[in-house]
Order: structure tokens, then C-alpha cells, then sequence
């Protein structure tokens, strides 16, 4: 078995040497283990200490395309290379290296298919009270959207099987923890998570500068996995704010117009009438997105599956990946 450690890097000369030196040179059940770094664009020194550090495979996207696109090329390159199993972890030492055995055994073991890193985040003494609860907040949401127990949705440690690794293809550019996460739990595939270590911070985080701009970016990025992978559920609970100012608007003119005693002398009921109409049609209208975007969606599920057979063929007959290592 195969084992292939991915590293996305973005300038990191300074924190590559200790974030390589804490990963296991050898793991039980495991008959080879490398490491992959893959250049999103750095500008300093990065693949040459990669290069004098030893890594196996290093490929260089050429310019800055953000995490998502980094991890789909490792991983493209990895199942090119053979690898059974992909671990993913941060070039600036967060996650604790010496916890990838503990990481990978649900995958070992067969019980799981995509395993999470999940960090002591209530414990951990460098989140502040107001990180807790978005941290918390927001795998609670990811946890509803994708349907899985995970209780850190966020982490970036994380081991995939060979058949996950087919199975996934992104579509956001901002992350790819949150959509691996939403596709897998929404494709069947087994999510399991175990508790690991974290190490102290190093730097600070390159994802997002902000407490609002990482808001607002992962906001609109649960939002987008919401619309494209539950749309019928997206639109159905908008649908059901007109539904429900048209259906007490409906029941007043009844009420106004039937089971009023003494009707209101000279009174008109046409703008009721009109704005009970413009939101039945929104409500329409809503529902009729969500019936289309659920046709959409299993035109999509045919197509990546279409993906995943030829994704499987590709490996099997030993297909090497558009990016080679230098």
C-alpha cells in the first residue's frame, strides 16, 4: 500500500522544514510513504528547500490559484502516482504529523473512506471565545448541509481513499474542506473523524486576512454547495416565505369578504389581490427552480460518475498526470 503525504505551499521557506521533519518516515500497514508539495505560486524559496528537504514529488502550478486548486492537482497527481491513500496537511505545522497513523487507520481498517483531522478546538488555548463559537457554529451548518457527524468541519487534515480521491471534484476556489465535505456526505461516501493534535501557531493564516472577510468568503461558499448540491431544498425554503404572506393575505380577503359582518362601505380589495398574486408567482416560481435544479443535480451525479469511471480506468492503466514532478 501506497501512501502519499500532500503539502500545498504558498511562501513557505520557513515553516516547510519543521512541517517535514515531524512526518512519519515509515507507518504499520503502510509499504511506502512519501511526500508531494505542490508550489501554488510562491515567490520565495519554497521548492528549493522542498528539493534540499528531500520531498518525493513537488509540482509547481506556475502561479497563485488558491487552496482548492492546489489540492485537486496533488490529488490528481497522486492517484497518477499510485497512491492507495492521501493524506492532506498545512505547509505551517498546525496539524501534528505523528497523528497521520491514527489518521489514516479508519481508511486502513475499511470503515471509513474520508477521514478528518478534528482539533481540540474548545481546549485549544490559541482560539479566541469568538473563533470557538464560529468554529463551532459553522460545522454545526456543515454538518446539517452535508449530513455527517463531523465535529470540525474546517480542518485541513484529512486522509482520502483511492476511490474518494475519483469520486471528488470541486467547484469552489476559496477551500476545499467545506465542498469535500457537503460531496461526500451527499455522494455516500463514509466520513469518519478522529481527535488529533495541533502544534503551536506559526503564522498567521494566508487563507483569510479577517474574522469578516473569512465570513463572508465561507458564507458564500456554504451558500454555493448549498444551492448546488440540495437545490430542491435551497428554493423550496425560500419558496416558502411568499407561500406563507400569500396564504395570510388570502385568508384576510376571505375573511374581509365573507365572514366580515358588516363589510367596509367603498372598499377595495384589488392591491391585496395584486400582492397576494406577485408572491403566489414568486412561490411558483421557486419551487419551479427547485424541481430544475434537482434535474440539473442528477445530470451532474451521471456526469461525475462518467468522471470517475474514466478517473479509475486512468489509474488502473497507469496513466501519468498533466503535471509531472521536478
Amino acid at each position: 500500500m501506497k501512501l502519499i503525504i500532500q503539502i500545498p505551499c504558498l511562501n513557505e521557506e520557513e515553516t516547510l522544514p519543521k512541517t517535514i521533519a515531524e512526518l512519519p518516515k515509515s507507518i504499520p500497514g503502510v509499504d511506502v510513504v512519501e511526500y508531494l508539495v505542490i508550489d501554488d505560486g510562491s515567490t520565495d524559496r519554497t521548492v528549493e528547500v522542498a528539493k534540499r528537504l528531500g520531498v518525493h514529488h513537488i509540482i509547481r502550478l506556475g502561479s497563485n490559484r488558491g487552496l482548492a486548486t492546489a489540492f485537486c492537482r496533488g490529488m490528481e497527481y497522486a492517484l497518477a502516482q499510485g497512491a492507495e491513500v492521501l493524506v492532506n496537511t498545512d505547509a505551517d505545522n498546525q496539524y501534528c504529523g505523528a497523528d497521520i497513523p491514527k489518521l489514516i487507520e479508519p481508511i486502513l481498517m475499511h470503515e471509513a473512506d474520508l477521514v478528518i483531522g478534528c482539533r481540540p478546538i474548545i481546549d485549544h488555548p490559541e482560539f479566541g471565545g469568538v473563533k470557538k463559537i464560529l468554529e463551532r457554529l459553522g460545522s454545526w451548518t456543515l454538518r446539517k448541509l452535508s449530513k455527517t457527524t463531523v465535529r470540525d468541519a474546517p480542518s485541513g487534515f484529512r486522509a482520502l481513499s483511492r476511490e474518494t480521491c475519483q469520486r471528488i471534484f470541486l467547484h469552489s476556489h476559496f477551500s476545499h474542506c467545506m465542498e469535500t465535505l457537503i460531496q461526500a456526505g451527499c455522494s455516500g461516501i463514509r466520513v469518519a473523524s478522529v481527535d488529533i493534535r495541533v502544534n503551536l501557531k506559526t503564522r498567521e493564516s494566508r487563507l483569510f486576512k479577517s474574522i469578516p472577510q473569512y465570513l463572508r468568503k465561507s458564507g458564500g461558499t456554504i451558500l454555493w454547495m448549498f444551492i448546488l448540491y440540495r437545490p430542491f431544498a435551497f428554493f423550496t425554503s425560500l419558496a416558502c416565505i411568499p407561500f406563507s404572506l400569500a396564504m395570510i393575505l388570502g385568508f384576510r380577503f376571505l375573511y374581509l369578504v365573507f365572514w366580515l359582518t358588516e363589510p367596509i362601505p367603498g372598499r377595495t380589495y384589488i392591491p391585496s389581490l395584486i400582492l397576494l398574486s406577485v408572491l403566489a408567482l414568486c412561490s411558483v416560481t421557486l419551487f419551479a427552480l427547485g424541481i430544475i435544479g434537482e434535474i440539473l443535480r442528477s445530470q451532474r451525479r451521471v456526469s461525475e460518475e462518467v468522471l470517475f469511471v474514466q478517473r479509475r480506468i486512468g489509474v488502473e492503466k497507469g496513466l501519468i498526470s498533466q503535471y509531472t514532478s521536478i
